[in-house]
C-alpha cells in the first residue's frame, strides 16, 4: 500500500527540492539553447548543396536519435575523464540532453526549411546573396516561423528528459528526490511533489505550445 500523502515532506525539505527545481530550469534553458543552434547547424547541413555536409549531418542525425538518453549520458559522464576533461553530473547530462535534442530539432527544422518555397532562395540568390546569407537572412527565419510548434514540443520532452542527471548526480529534481528519500525513507510522497514540480514547468508550456499551434494554424 501507498503511504498517506505527507505534506510534511514538503514543508520540511522545501529549500532541497526548489534546489532541484532550479538546476532542472537552468539545465533544460541551457540546453534548449544549445540545441537549437546545434540543431539549426545540422539541418542546413543536411540540405546543403554539398554532399559530406548531408553525409555527416545524417549520420548525426541517424545515430543520435537511435540509442538511449541514458547511454549518451553516461558516454560523457563516464568517457570524459579519459579524454582529460572530467564532466561532473550537470555538465555531462547538459551536453547529453544537447546533443540529443539537437538531433530531433535538427529534423523539424529541416522540414521547416523544405516548407519554403524554393523560390525563395532562388530569388535570394539572384539578388546576389550567397547561400549562407539567403539561408540566414531569408529562409530560416521563415522556417522558424512554421516550426515553432514542434520545437516547443521538443523543449516538453527536453524539461521531462532533465530528470535523466538524477542517474549521473546531476543535482537535478530527482537527484535530490533521492536524497530525500533516503534520509526520510518516504517514496510515494517524494516522488509525487517531484511530479508536481515537473507539472509546474511542463503544463504552462503543454498550453503555450497549443496556443501556438492555433495561431498558426489561422495563419495558415
Amino acid at each position: 500500500m501507498f503511504d498517506k500523502l505527507r505534506f510534511d515532506i514538503l514543508t520540511k525539505h522545501w529549500d532541497t527540492y526548489m534546489l532541484g527545481f532550479e538546476n532542472t530550469v537552468k539545465v533544460s534553458l541551457i540546453a534548449l539553447v544549445a540545441s537549437l543552434i546545434v540543431g539549426t547547424i545540422i539541418a542546413v547541413m543536411r540540405i546543403a548543396p554539398f554532399k559530406p555536409l548531408n553525409w555527416l549531418g545524417t549520420i548525426y542525425v541517424e545515430f543520435i536519435r537511435n540509442i538511449p538518453l541514458l547511454l549518451i549520458v553516461l558516454l560523457f559522464f563516464l568517457a570524459s575523464p579519459t579524454l582529460g576533461l572530467p564532466l561532473d553530473g550537470f555538465q555531462s547530462g547538459t551536453l547529453a540532453l544537447t546533443v540529443y535534442t539537437a538531433a530531433f530539432i535538427a529534423e523539424a527544422i529541416r522540414a521547416g526549411i523544405q516548407a519554403v518555397p524554393k523560390g525563395q532562395m532562388e530569388a535570394a540568390r539572384s539578388s546576389g546573396l550567397t547561400y549562407a546569407q539567403a539561408m540566414w537572412f531569408i529562409i530560416l527565419p521563415q522556417a522558424f516561423k512554421i516550426v515553432i510548434p514542434p520545437i516547443g514540443n521538443q523543449l516538453l520532452n527536453l524539461v521531462k528528459n532533465s530528470s535523466i542527471l538524477g542517474v549521473v548526480a546531476g543535482l537535478d529534481l530527482m537527484y535530490y528526490a533521492d536524497i530525500i528519500s533516503t534520509q526520510t525513507f518516504v517514496t510515494f510522497s517524494v516522488y509525487i511533489f517531484v511530479a508536481m514540480f515537473y507539472l509546474v514547468l511542463t503544463l504552462p508550456l503543454s498550453f503555450g505550445v497549443r496556443y501556438l499551434e492555433k495561431r498558426m494554424a489561422v495563419k495558415a
